[in-house]
């Protein structure tokens, strides 16, 4: 188990963040990024190290930390390898959608193992990814809970056989 920091996922940070701002997102300027990046390569850095590497006192990092993680900026979070903590089952679900794509995907976003969710252009409406303890909640997730959405035309299932690589290491480019 590893601490990342991470784009924070919350509709209602993203809605609130949205609001405060004009573009939809707020200015991070350079030392802001900094601090970012700082934290993805090490989640648990102290904020005096932090301070150092971008020329801030302690106090001043944990202030714009608090601020980007009240802005919805970023989360600090542990991210773990799903099969270490007992969920044996991922799959990628691409759905179709008649209607209001945002809808379905505003379901999908309440269901507890449903992990990412995203509105796309291509063969899918929304591709969603899942994170069961098994096939059988898999099964019920799709079966019973995704198709009976209204709107969902049609489901296709990626089931994962191996995580090679999970990261969230983009930087703030």
């Amino acid at each position: 188990m590893h601490s990342e920091v991470v784009p924070s996922r919350s509709a209602e940070q993203r809605d609130s963040r949205e609001s405060r701002s004009g573009s939809g997102s707020p200015h991070l300027d350079a030392v802001s990024l900094a601090i970012i990046e700082q934290l993805q390569e090490d989640g648990r850095r102290p904020y005096a190290a932090i301070g150092k590497a971008v020329g801030l006192s302690e106090a001043a990092v944990r202030q714009r930390v608090q601020k980007l993680l009240d802005q919805g900026v970023m989360q600090i979070v542990a991210v773990t390898d799903p099969l270490t903590v007992g969920f044996r089952r991922q799959a990628m679900v691409g759905i179709n959608v008649e209607g209001d794509t945002e809808s379905v995907a505003d379901a999908l976003t309440g269901m507890s193992e449903v992990e990412y969710v995203v509105m796309t252009a291509g063969s899918f409406d929304i591709l969603a990814e899942i994170v069961c303890e098994d096939d059988d909640q898999l099964l019920d997730v799709i079966n019973k809970r995704i198709r009976a959405l209204p709107g969902v035309r049609s489901t296709e299932s990626f089931v994962y056989l191996k995580l090679k690589k999970q990261t969230y290491m983009w930087g703030t480019r």
